[in-house]
């Protein structure tokens, strides 16, 4: 990714210590992970677990750093005044919605809940493909992640560092539901931001009202088993498409949850 350029000459994409920490640590339990081995023992699991964690919440970052990156090029400079540039999580517009309910949900039912999007100033882009390519700016990212992790899998996991592996399965499976999620045309989620500049004004700033309550329902919908079950379907066909089956999955998420042993 090229620099942008800012202030004085500085390139506007400034990682923040915050971002560098969390990358830190996911490297750390990473490695931690790798070094037990196939040993699945709760020492392993609580790695795994850190692990999981730290990347979930720098894929987070990254997803929110690619609405802002997006809406910069686009025009909107607020954004760099506002930190979204530094990838620091403190920095985004809604901690709650952005971080901490979507790390509840994956302790909770192992979903990758997407997360509240930063605040653009729209007024300041121009065109309706722009609007649109800063919506999908977020979930492409979570998609990027998913292709890569399972890159990786398919190519190099082996059962030797198979506790790390599993934790690697478990990841692109909460990609790919974050990216589902994300792309499902609901006011207040990416994918009605995709579709919204082509909407009538009226109807857009009425489902824009709200958007709130639209995801509210989208979660508790998801809790109807019929629903559940469908969703998850579909998520698993893509894993298996891409190579990580569903078993590693599954046993990625059982060892996420070290504390259910």
């Amino acid at each position: 990714m090229g620099a942008v350029p800012g202030r004085r000459g500085r390139s506007a994409i400034q990682p923040s210590p915050v971002f560098l920490a969390i990358a830190g640590a996911t490297v750390l339990f990473g490695l931690i992970a790798w070094r037990y081995g196939e040993n699945p023992d709760k020492p392993a699991r609580i790695a795994l677990f850190g692990f999981v964690l730290s990347a979930w919440v720098l894929s987070l970052s990254v997803h929110e750093f690619g609405h802002a990156y997006m809406a910069y090029r686009s025009g909107d400079r607020s954004v760099a005044a506002k930190g979204y540039l530094t990838l620091n999580p403190l920095k985004y517009s809604d901690v709650l919605l952005s971080f901490v309910i979507p790390v509840v949900f994956i302790l909770l039912g192992g979903i990758g809940l997407p997360g509240g999007a930063v605040w653009i100033e729209r007024h300041s882009i121009r065109g309706r493909l722009r609007h649109s390519l800063i919506s999908a700016a977020g979930p492409l990212s979570n998609a990027i992640f998913a292709v890569m992790l399972a890159v990786l899998y398919k190519n190099f996991a082996h059962q030797d560092h198979g506790v790390f592996w599993l934790g690697i399965a478990f990841l692109t499976f909460l990609q790919v539901t974050a990216a589902i999620l994300n792309l499902l045309p609901i006011p207040g989620l990416d994918g009605f931001g995709i579709i919204e500049p082509y909407l009538p004004r009226r109807w857009a700033d009425q489902a824009a009202a709200y958007g709130g309550y639209a995801f509210l329902i989208l979660i508790a919908i998801l809790w109807i088993r019929p629903i559940n079950n469908a969703f998850f379907d579909g998520v698993y066909n893509i894993t298996d498409a891409l190579g990580v089956g569903e078993f590693a999955v599954a046993l990625g998420h059982s060892l996420f949850t070290f504390w259910n042993s």
